[in-house]
């Protein structure tokens, strides 16, 4: 299939890499380096030139280097999974590594086209997280989460395991279509108002 002048193919098994093989792969220099050291993640951030935050983590300092380096390098079909808790609010801890989630993405040529996570179920983690995304969110994160006490009360009276995944379809027809814009698929395209 096509996408533009690029051949894609949907043959499986697709490949998958978590975000710090992901991040090694497109990034020789940190090939040996420890990932999830604030310092050594900061440094390398700013050499390619990303501004970051005294406060930021080494998930979030990871997910801006994988963002700005990995990801629209990711051609074929491929599942990116464990994301940093950090940037990941709402998924759940991996049992084998509490730092990574329970979360994964579908990429193809350099887009992604799925989000999926198991969700997180223990109020105290999430009243946490959320608590972290307040202080993030006061130093500007656009895309930090709201506190949401009543989802936390909710929480408290239980919540049996569960799981989401979003899938693009706009983006599956942009694929399947050959279409280089997701405009040129969307059904209802935002209206303009009129002069």
């Amino acid at each position: 299939m096509r996408l533009g002048d690029e051949e894609i193919s949907l043959a499986r098994p697709f490949k998958r890499v978590t975000m710090e093989e992901a991040v090694r792969e497109a990034n020789a220099e940190l090939a040996g380096a420890d990932l999830r050291d604030k310092s050594v993640l900061g440094a390398y951030a700013k050499k390619i030139g990303i501004e970051t935050k005294a406060s930021w983590g080494w998930g979030k300092l990871l997910t801006e280097i994988y963002e700005k380096t990995a990801e629209r390098n990711i051609r074929r079909p491929t599942f990116v999974y464990h994301h940093p808790v950090e940037v990941s609010p709402l998924a759940r801890r991996n049992d084998d590594d509490p730092d990574v989630t329970d979360r994964w993405e579908l990429l193809i040529a350099g887009r992604e086209f799925g989000n999926a996570f198991s969700e997180l179920n223990d109020p105290d983690d999430q009243c946490r997280r959320f608590e972290e995304q307040m202080k993030a969110k006061a130093e500007g994160d656009v895309e930090a989460q709201p506190f949401d006490a009543d989802y936390i009360r909710a929480l408290e009276y239980g919540m049996p395991p569960a799981a989401g995944c979003g899938l693009g379809v706009d983006r599956m027809a942009m694929l399947l279509l050959n279409q280089p814009s997701i405009r040129d698929v969307i059904l209802f395209p935002h209206l303009r108002p009129e002069r």
